[in-house]
């Protein structure tokens, strides 16, 4: 996959990380295991959700920096989608096991099979349901902010950080960073739970005057 679309891809991958990561609790653990315990109780409950980002990313190479914003969709646990609105618009849908970027702006989409095999350990394969967050993740706590330090290679990822929320939906903020100093960080707004989302938000299907790039 191209790089300009990794950098919107790993965005789906770091929310990802939580939906099927169970962490265990007692009263000893640390405020780091206490947090990311918080956040998985809250997804036992959820069955859809959906709201607004906006989207920063910094590419050190390019020396610039760049602003997005759209709406996403998730439904555990096999689909999502994030809708990125302006002059770059373009759909990113996950549907079970087909990964779809369609750029609308250029007529083009770019369509490719999700499973583990292909993403390996990066955090996208922990979409599928396998996986603990502290099987593949150094944890720990630096001000108000999670730090998530893989154990092993995830592609380029050094650390995924996130900030969380007291009230309403657990996850705030999160912060992907690379080995060549790049970052991508999320702010989530807007977040509404189990408002019955149709699978239809999630269709794979495209215009026809679409051309479809398998990779």
């Amino acid at each position: 996959m191209r790089k300009n679309h990794q950098v919107s891809f790993f965005v789906i991958a770091a929310l990802a990380v939580f939906i099927h990561s169970a962490v265990p609790t007692n009263s000893c653990a640390s405020d780091a295991d206490q947090q990311i315990a918080r956040i998985q109780k809250a997804y036992e409950t959820i069955r859809d959700l959906k709201g607004t980002f906006v989207q920063k990313s910094l590419i050190r190479d390019l020396n610039k920096t760049e602003i997005y914003r759209g709406r996403f969709f998730i439904k555990p646990p096999f689909k999502m989608k994030w809708e990125y609105k302006g002059k770059t618009a373009q759909d990113l849908t996950i549907n079970n096991d087909t990964v779809l970027i369609y750029k609308k702006g250029d007529n083009q989409a770019y369509k490719s099979k999700f499973d583990r095999q292909t993403y390996g350990q990066t955090p996208v394969a922990l979409l599928g349901g396998f996986g603990n967050v502290k099987d593949e993740f150094l944890v720990s706590v630096k001000d108000d902010t999670l730090v998530l330090t893989p154990k092993k290679p995830m592609g380029n990822i050094t650390s995924i950080r996130i900030r969380t929320s007291e009230e309403g939906f657990p996850i705030r903020y999160f912060a992907i960073y690379d080995s060549y100093s790049n970052m991508v960080e999320i702010v989530l707004n807007g977040v509404s739970i189990n408002t019955g989302i149709k699978d239809s938000v999630f269709d794979l299907s495209l215009p026809k005057e679409v051309n479809v790039f398998e990779q």
